[in-house]
């Protein structure tokens, strides 16, 4: 993968460009329009053309629902869009409050704290609760931000093998700086695996550090009741004492939160420079993301339909030799072999009328690109039957010794 550093001295940027171009991973954005009347089933207009949206984390279908859109635009007319400074000075309203009051009740915690987006939840957390001098430990597959929020933080990162809680084990008990915080994504969000939560609980607890889950993809998904990973592995407050989750996912709206203690909570509203610093959530928003909160508690058949037709597009590929990765959950990663190779198929996937990005280095390691398939409420049966089979047409042709 080309490397990405600028140059000490100033120099044209175009070279950097043109590498990026040359390894096909120059990335590109598309201007989407999204179609939210009935009947559309999570299609999208990409450049005039129609096509079904198989590359969405709206898992529950909400981003389109009129509930949430309807407490958005009265909220909007009542409080106005903006909310004009942070939470600290005048930004702080009922909506907020009220919203952070049901968050915490949602995922059995004192306290919750919204912010404007998972990175900087992420961030926030770590920045708070680790420091010079101390490390951060991390699954390798964890999101970016739980990186960054453990480089900024200034403590040591050290990163252990995907979901090995021996190799986890092993971090914990070398180096010069003492572990204070070990953190892991619940549901990992390019492979759709679950974390081995329990035994990363226990031996957080062991070794008492703290434990950071990000449930981005998970909550709403997965666990008797959608509660996320940490209900589906029957998981205490105690035993995981930090708790991040993102709006903008299974939700359907936008924003993130942190889930802990009251004196978690409390710790960062006090040093969490991405809180204290940032104007405050747009109270719509809040009032959009309560809406769809309760209807995603009211319709659990929301959870229940991503989850059918989950398994009913991997009993399919199975049948059609469309090569799958170990994933239960929406997120259905197709592993391409390189970057030229997921770019092809996605080209034929558009052609076929179905919208799959492919993801490329440095979101996934080189080599490992791929599909990355996300299914959701909102989707049809015979949609996912044409995915899958223009799936396997397209790997009849496009360098399928590459894939696995």
């Amino acid at each position: 993968m080309p490397r990405l550093t600028c140059p000490m001295q100033r120099q044209p940027l175009e070279p950097l460009l043109e590498r990026l171009e040359r390894a096909d991973l120059r990335r590109r954005r598309r201007t989407i329009e999204r179609l939210a009347a009935p009947g559309s089933r999570a299609e999208l207009i990409v450049a005039g053309r129609r096509l079904v949206d198989f590359s969405s984390n709206d898992y529950l279908g909400l981003a389109a629902h009129p509930e949430p859109a309807a407490a958005m635009a009265e909220c909007a007319a009542r409080c106005g869009a903006g909310t004009g400074a942070s939470h600290l000075i005048s930004g702080h309203g009922a909506e907020h409050a009220a919203l952070e009051e049901e968050l915490a009740a949602y995922t059995g915690r004192e306290r919750a704290l919204l912010f404007s987006t998972g990175y900087m939840a992420n961030l926030s957390v770590l920045g708070a609760l680790a420091d010079r001098g101390e490390t951060v430990l991390l699954d390798r597959l964890s999101h970016a931000s739980l990186i960054d929020g453990a480089l900024l933080s200034g403590a040591r990162l050290r990163r252990f093998a995907h979901a090995d809680v021996a190799a986890a084990e092993h971090c914990l008990g070398v180096g010069p700086e003492p572990v204070t915080v070990l953190a892991t994504d619940g549901v990992f969000s390019m492979d759709g695996d679950v974390a081995p939560l329990t035994a990363l609980a226990r031996l957080a607890q062991a070794r008492n550090v703290w434990f950071v889950v990000d449930d981005a993809h998970g909550l709403g998904v997965v666990g008797p009741t959608g509660r996320g990973a940490v209900e589906m592995h029957g998981l205490s407050a105690d035993a995981v004492p930090v708790l991040v989750g993102t709006l903008g996912k299974a939700f359907g709206s936008f924003g993130a939160f942190v889930a802990g203690s009251a004196a978690l909570i409390e710790l960062l509203v006090q040093k969490a420079r991405p809180y204290v610093y940032t104007t405050a959530l747009p109270q719509p928003i809040a009032a959009a993301t309560r809406a769809a909160l309760r209807v995603a508690q009211r319709e659990p058949w929301r959870r229940e339909r991503a989850l059918a037709l989950t398994a009913r597009f991997r009993a399919a590929a199975a049948s059609a030799g469309v090569p799958l990765a170990e994933s239960s959950t929406p997120i259905q990663p197709i592993r391409c072999g390189g970057a030229r190779a997921a770019l092809e198929a996605q080209r034929a996937l558009v052609e076929a009328g179905f919208w799959v990005v492919a993801i490329r280095a440095p979101t996934v390691p080189a080599g490992q690109e791929r599909l990355r398939v996300t299914l959701s409420a909102a989707h049809h049966e015979n949609q996912v039957d044409a995915l899958v089979e223009a799936l396997a047409r397209i790997w009849a042709q496009v360098r399928p010794e590459a894939c696995a």
